[in-house]
């Protein structure tokens, strides 16, 4: 078996914690399929769903009003026991057994975000199942050890395997795109997306303002493209952690292949957030505290504080679930968290306003941008069907990799086109 192969493999099984078999149930409960498709049909506010039956009959679902619209193709009734047992991770179980497909894969999820509300418990775990995920997923919680255990299992696909699809900022965060109206010059001579990563970058380091020769503790650094503007062009020196040796053996290797690039020096450190100490004029944060978990964004914010100089400005870049599906959110486990990303969770950002105030940071400059992520990962897909159809994914990523990240990189587009889902810029400043 390839290398890629047995990474897929694991990614596979880790998810299969969170859901038993459906086989048995859907004999037990088959008389209920048309009881669910009742429920669909009912609570679809917006939008519509065209589902082609097993038993060779079409039903439009919902219709009430204008949404987002797709067809989906039921082959196997176990499909929808999935889906209302197991939710979002039932509903991956069932594609990845072929038991459904769609006209279009983000529509559909941003289908049923869009009606998140609306749906309430009918497109979510429920009874053991949610019991189960929910206790699978607090086994992945981000201790010491675990937090290195979750950063492994998600970046240790390789630097070749990220480098096939991101820009060539190796840059795995929302970009920040210019309106249309107003086209950056810049966007002249990049892609579109490497001008957007472009654009974010300098929209944090331009919320941080350090003295020229001053210190910033960038948390949670990836590849390292953050640190290395900052450094090239606020002359800052620039301490980047992160637990990922893959990403920080890559951003050691580019910065030492062009020092001349540089006005001032950037450590590259594999450092847990909270063993962090000395002080600093500014500190960055992009996307990082997401991969926390609740218990955590605390110990996020403590450290924050610890380290920023009295006047210092911290630029956060985080994504969040709409505060009034969080706590349902949080009350079990999805998809992401059981296949893509162990122990993370959505901010509630009303709840991290309020710890960060807590702490004597004042949470000022919001930006909220969630269509640019969309954007975001739209063009991620397109770069990643790409590098699959040209064969440049690294040796041994199978089939059943390649329709996970599909799915996946849809399931987030379909979030943040429904807006239940959201991605912010803010600076806190230390009083």
């Amino acid at each position: 078996m390839k290398a890629g192969e047995i990474r897929t493999e694991r990614l596979l099984a880790r998810g299969a914690r969170f859901a038993p078999s459906a086989s048995l149930l859907a004999r037990l409960l088959a008389p209920g399929f048309r009881k669910v498709l009742d429920r669909i049909d009912a609570r679809l506010a917006h939008g519509s769903l065209r589902a082609h039956l097993p038993d060779g009959t079409t039903r439009l679902l919902g219709g009430h009003a204008p949404g987002f619209e797709v067809e989906v193709w039921l082959r196997d009734w176990r499909a929808l026991v999935r889906l209302a047992t197991q939710g979002s991770i039932g509903w991956y179980r069932a594609y990845e057994a072929g038991e459904w497909e769609a006209s279009d894969m983000v529509a559909l999820f941003a289908l049923f975000s869009a009606n998140a509300r609306s749906l309430g418990g009918t497109a979510r775990s429920s009874g053991p199942f949610r019991w189960l995920a929910h206790t699978a997923h607090r086994l992945n919680r981000n201790s010491r050890p675990g937090a290195a255990r979750n950063v492994a299992a998600h970046y240790d696909l390789g630097n070749d395997f990220y480098a096939a699809w991101l820009d060539d900022t190796m840059t795995y965060s929302s970009a920040l795109f210019a309106p249309e109206a107003t086209p950056s010059k810049s966007a002249q001579f990049m892609s579109e997306l490497r001008a957007g990563q472009i654009r974010k970058m300098t929209a944090i380091a331009n919320r941080i303002r350090p003295p020229a020769g001053g210190r910033v503790l960038e948390i949670g650094c990836g590849w390292g493209m953050q640190a290395k503007i900052m450094a090239s062009l606020q002359y800052v020196e620039v301490d980047a952690i992160s637990l990922s040796r893959e990403q920080l053996a890559w951003a050691r290797a580019r910065r030492d292949a062009s020092p001349q690039e540089l006005f001032g020096e950037i450590a590259y450190r594999q450092q847990d957030y909270r063993d962090v100490t000395g002080q600093y004029d500014a500190i960055v944060s992009v996307e990082m505290v997401e991969a926390l978990g609740r218990e955590y964004w605390g110990e996020f914010l403590d450290c924050i504080v610890r380290c920023l100089k009295p006047g210092g400005r911290a630029a956060i870049q985080f994504i969040s679930m709409a505060d009034d599906l969080f706590e349902t959110y949080a009350a079990s486990a999805d998809f992401i968290q059981a296949y893509i990303f162990p122990g993370g969770l959505l901010i509630k950002r009303s709840e991290f306003r309020i710890l960060a105030e807590q702490r004597g940071l004042t949470w000022c400059e919001e930006a909220d941008f969630g269509p640019d992520y969309a954007r975001t990962l739209e063009l991620w897909r397109s770069r990643f069907d790409a590098a699959v159809a040209e064969d440049r994914l690294p040796a041994g990523f199978d089939d059943r990799f390649v329709r996970l990240w599909r799915y996946y990189l849809a399931y987030c587009e379909g979030g943040f086109r429904a807006g239940t889902i959201n991605v912010h810029q803010v600076t806190l400043v230390k009083e």
